[in-house]
């Protein structure tokens, strides 16, 4: 009679423990249950491990997939997620500290995306311009894979952000960004294309 196999996840730590050691697994797990109870309010929450703090109000669908690695430990991360409305990250994506991200109606960061310090993504710009007090229209925001923001980026409503591009520090994103390119500036404007580049991205 054979023993019934171990869980995926259980081989997964077990494995991880013979190689990294016991010290880094240690914390690795920490990091796990600090992000468990950081975003209990979360709808889906995969294997993600939280380094700080991050404040979470969903009040409609916020998705993490497996391996995000979220980082708030000189600056809370501040994710909101509006009623009825999605917010997603995916697989193996990492967020730096005193990034905001808020969604009124959808913001979707795709797989193995670099988001730096201090970025803002947001779909709406909360007021019209001309009329403060009137809420404005939300424009759904996309990132797609392997993309990374660099520093104090900030992502206006109706951004889409094609697969492996760069945005440069301080830009601002708006309209699309086509993939495997470089943007940078204000706003942020193509100024290479990364097709040639022979890196991981």
């Amino acid at each position: 009679m054979t023993a019934a196999p171990a869980p995926p996840g259980l081989r997964l730590a077990y494995t991880q423990l013979r190689v990294r050691g016991f010290r880094w697994f240690v914390h690795a797990s920490l990091q796990h249950l600090r992000a468990r109870w950081a975003l209990r309010g979360a709808s889906t929450l995969g294997t993600v491990r939280l380094r700080g703090r991050a404040r979470l109000v969903n009040d409609g669908s916020t998705i993490f997939g497996d391996r995000v690695r979220l980082d708030g430990t000189i600056v809370p991360l501040d994710l909101y997620c509006g009623p009825g409305a999605v917010l997603s990250v995916g697989d193996g994506t990492f967020v730096n500290y005193g990034s905001s991200i808020g969604a009124l109606r959808s913001v979707s960061i795709g797989r193995d995306c670099d988001i730096g310090q201090y970025a803002i993504i947001m779909d709406s710009n909360q007021h019209l311009t001309e009329a403060h007090r009137l809420p404005a229209p939300a424009e759904p925001v996309v990132i797609e894979d392997g993309v990374w923001i660099g520093a104090r980026v900030t992502v206006l409503p109706g951004a889409h952000i094609g697969r492996g591009a760069v945005i440069g520090a301080h830009a601002v994103v708006r309209g699309f960004v086509p993939p495997r390119t470089l943007a940078v500036g204000v706003p942020a404007r193509v100024v290479r294309n990364l097709e040639g580049f022979d890196g991981d991205r």
